[in-house]
């Protein structure tokens, strides 16, 4: 197979998923933009199917809501299947791909964690970065978390002064 991506691995995700809309970024960066409710299926396709594994994900608080990327290798070719979708901030859930997907264990944890999006089916959000007594409902990467620490200040150390 050559280095970049697979014609046939999109023909077959326009056939599967009617809703997907697919950018290639670059031969070896493709983008799959489908609606939360496709996720878990695409990327049980692109791991069970095509070989693919899950390097990592990644949530951005955006205008619109949560936007979520599933990035998935495909070695054999060098090339990543990410897939993209955007969860809203009044309802932040979508599927784990916890109970196919090991691999999604943590990342899920993180992203609940930090950004507020609430994995269905998963396992054990236990959060894995912030303190015990940490307030459930305030989230560190969300835009509106500067909002309520407005006015917050840090002390500078002596060093920094």
């Amino acid at each position: 197979m050559k280095k970049e991506y697979s014609k046939e691995i999109l023909d077959e995700i326009g056939a599967l998923f009617a809703n997907a809309s697919v950018k290639i970024h670059a031969p070896r960066r493709t983008y799959i933009s489908v609606p939360r409710d496709d996720v878990y299926e695409l990327a049980k396709f692109l791991f069970e199917k095509k070989g693919c594994r899950l390097s990592i994900a990644t949530g951005i608080d955006k205008r619109e809501g949560i936007e979520i990327l599933y990035h998935f290798s495909h070695d054999p070719s060098g090339t990543y299947y990410n897939i993209k979708t955007v969860v809203p901030k009044d309802e932040p859930t979508i599927k784990s791909l916890a109970d196919f997907l090991p691999a999604a264990n943590w990342i899920e944890r993180e992203i609940h964690e930090l950004l507020g999006v609430k994995f269905t089916g998963h396992p054990n959000l236990v959060p894995l970065l912030t303190a015990e007594t940490w307030p459930e409902d305030l989230y560190p990467l969300r835009r509106d978390y500067a909002d309520e620490h407005e006015g917050l200040k840090i002390q500078k150390s002596v060093e920094e002064r």
